[in-house]
């Protein structure tokens, strides 16, 4: 399976990388936004392209026919230094393009990593995190409405607070996570783990560090 990752310079795309390219049944494929980003990943051996999330859907279309993908990953984030203007820009407007370039070429697989309890922002009780996030929380949370009702076969990851610990290949499922963390390596095997399982398609699951292997958390979950 070709694997896009858009994002793939960031903490979670970059481990992700180089997670699926030991893999013999992978072959990721780095979409990032500088010339040097893919000089530095291609020196790696790793396939690399330039994309533009502020492009148009054509241009993005056309990037994911040219590189042959299967699979399209969503991790980009505009970053914690920037405004609401470059988040509804990246993490909403970029999330979306990519979702209709993705229909657009034919490429049915779609994992999209969102984050913790945005699914709750229209609730009457938003939880203080989310509330807090504001303009970050709305766009993540319009952006897997939006993949939600899409053509694709979508899988969305919410994970907790994340970390750099080392993986613990062991995670839960479930709205209860409040408090829980979970390490960037081991979202980075989830996304695996959810390409490689077809039951988790049309789902979206809420993940933290737990008990249970990572399939079998994924399998189980309702």
């Amino acid at each position: 399976m070709r694997v896009l990752v858009i994002g793939a310079n960031g903490q979670i795309g970059r481990i992700l990388i180089e997670k699926l390219q030991e893999l013999a049944d992978f072959t990721p494929i780095a979409m990032v936004r500088k010339a040097e980003q893919v000089e530095a990943f291609q020196n790696q051996g790793i396939e690399a392209v330039l994309g533009d999330l502020e492009g148009t859907i054509d241009e993005m279309a056309s990037l994911f026919l040219a590189k042959k993908a299967d699979a399209i990953v969503f991790t980009a984030g505009s970053g914690g230094k920037t405004g609401a203007d470059k988040t509804m820009l990246i993490d909403l407007d970029g999330a979306v393009k990519s979702i209709k370039a993705a229909e657009k070429a034919g490429i049915k697989r779609y994992i999209m990593v969102s984050a913790f309890g945005v699914n709750h922002w229209h609730d009457n009780e938003v939880p203080a995190g989310v509330k807090q996030l504001s303009y970050y929380s709305a766009a993540k949370y319009y952006a897997d409405l939006f993949v939600e009702a899409s053509s694709l076969d979508y899988t969305i990851l919410r994970p907790t607070s994340l970390t750099n610990e080392p993986e613990k290949k062991h995670i839960a499922v479930g709205e209860q996570l409040l408090e829980k963390t979970i390490s960037r390596a081991d979202v980075a095997q989830v996304i695996i783990e959810a390409l490689k399982n077809d039951r988790t398609i049309g789902k979206a699951f809420t993940i933290s560090s737990g008990e249970l292997v990572i399939d079998q958390a994924l399998n189980e979950a309702r």
